[in-house]
């Protein structure tokens, strides 16, 4: 009873000590934090494109953003365009990747798809 006893008194000093070391006494310890808030007002949202009816005989651009890296993606499209070329072959797909990051816009390649294309999967994969 008695060495349970020392034990508990033992636990009880450090965790009053752990408790009363504060980074008030420590100020290198500090970091510094960025406010999450937003400082603007949200962008005006644009509703999405009307559903297509039917793929058949469309036009699909299969729009690789680059994320995860140069590799990460093209195996899932060339999977999506081998699917759509055994179940659906009146379907067109086209593979593009956007020149830059994924952090970059490519209105040249947007242009290409509203001129070209019916509807495109743009995003990630990998």
């Amino acid at each position: 009873m008695k060495r349970t006893l020392s034990a508990g008194i033992f636990l009880l000093l450090i965790a009053m000590t752990a408790i009363t070391y504060t980074t008030a006494q420590t100020p290198d310890a500090l970091i510094t934090v960025l406010n999450p808030s937003v400082a603007n007002k949200m962008v005006d949202r644009v509703p999405l494109s009307p559903r297509l009816n039917s793929l058949e005989g469309k036009t699909i651009y299969l729009v690789d953003i680059g994320w995860g890296g140069p590799q990460a993606a093209p195996s899932v499209y060339e999977e999506m365009q081998a699917w759509f070329a055994k179940n659906m072959p009146s379907v067109k797909t086209v593979y593009r990747r956007i020149k830059g990051s994924y952090e970059s816009d490519d209105p040249e390649l947007w242009k290409e798809i509203a001129q070209k294309g019916n509807a495109a999967f743009v995003g990630i994969s990998g």
